[in-house]
């Protein structure tokens, strides 16, 4: 995969899918434009689990590689642990804490959503 840009957002989601598929407590992802990402080879065949959002993975190793949200246009999520520039790309913020683990505890200041971050992932990004 190359990025021709730098993310839009970054986020934790702690919905039970993203925990189920990362294997994680929590998932973190960089959301990049559609016009921005380059999978090569191709992303292979698309995966749906849950209505609305489509997945792809590595047909190699089994690895999520992106997913894409109806309700987010023009958006492509990608695992933040694929990116190698992941220690540079800091979460801003919080998805799904209504169904984040009990044990788990993030302190930080982000902003959090209980359920769905659409609204916020939305907005356009002020710095343009």
């Amino acid at each position: 995969m190359n990025a021709t840009a730098r993310p839009q957002t970054v986020s934790y989601c702690h919905c039970s899918d993203c925990r189920r598929l990362s294997g994680a407590p929590v998932a973190a992802f960089a959301a990049f434009a559609s016009a921005d990402l380059r999978f090569t080879p191709s992303k292979g065949p698309r995966r749906s689990f849950s209505k609305g959002v489509d997945r792809w993975f590595c047909p190699d190793c089994g690895t999520q590689l992106a997913a894409t949200y109806d309700y987010l246009l023009d958006q492509v999520y990608v695992p933040l642990g694929l990116l190698d520039q992941a220690n540079t790309l800091a979460p801003e913020s919080h998805g799904h804490t209504d169904s984040a683990l009990p044990w788990l505890h993030i302190e930080d200041d982000l902003p959090r959503d209980g359920a769905s971050s659409r609204v916020r992932l939305q907005e356009p990004d002020p710095s343009g």
